[in-house]
C-alpha cells in the first residue's frame, strides 16, 4: 500500500490484474453462468470484478457494487444476498478477508477454508426462488479454486 493511500483506495496489485482474467476463463470452461457480479466498492474489488466482467462479455451495468461489502462480517452478506433481484440466477460476490472466508465457511460443512486467496473462487448452489430465502435454505458446495491451483 503507499504511503498516506488508505485501504479502500489500495489498487489492484500486478498479480491481481493478472489473476483476475484468468480465474474468470476457469468459470466460463466449467460452463458458469453470472448473471451479475456483486462487488464491494473499494478500488481493488471493483476492478476485480471489472476484470471477471470483460471476461464474461458484461459491462459495467452488470456490476453492482455495495457499500455494506466493504469489511464486512458475514451477517451482512446474507444481509446482500437477501436483497438481490430475483431475476438473477447466478451471481459472484467480490469482497474481502476476513468476511469472505466467513461467509463462505457458513454455506455448507463440506468445506472449511483457512483463509480465500486473492481471487479465488468458492462455487456453492441453493434450489430457492426468491434470494430472500437464500440463508435458510440447503447449500450445496460446488468447488472450490485459486490461481495457483495446478489444474
Amino acid at each position: 500500500m503507499a504511503l498516506g493511500q488508505n485501504d479502500f483506495e489500495r489498487a489492484l496489485n500486478e498479480r491481481g490484474k493478472k489473476d483476475a482474467p484468468l480465474m474468470a476463463e476457469r468459470l466460463l470452461k466449467r460452463d458458469i453462468k453470472i448473471d451479475a457480479f456483486v462487488s464491494s466498492p473499494a478500488r481493488r474489488a471493483k476492478k476485480t470484478a471489472q476484470l471477471f466482467a470483460k471476461v464474461y462479455g458484461c459491462t459495467e451495468e452488470d456490476i453492482i457494487l455495495v457499500t455494506a461489502l466493504y469489511q464486512a462480517p458475514k451477517e451482512s452478506f446474507y444481509d446482500v444476498v437477501t436483497l438481490l433481484n430475483d431475476q438473477l440466477d447466478s451471481v459472484a460476490i467480490i469482497a474481502h478477508n476476513p468476511g469472505i472466508t466467513n461467509f463462505v465457511n457458513s454455506l455448507t460443512s463440506i468445506v472449511n477454508l483457512d483463509n480465500m486467496p486473492t481471487c479465488s473462487v468458492y462455487a456453492a448452489q441453493s434450489n430457492i426462488f426468491r434470494w430472500a430465502d437464500f440463508a435458510k435454505a440447503k447449500k450445496e458446495f460446488l468447488f472450490f479454486d485459486y490461481p495457483k491451483n495446478v489444474e
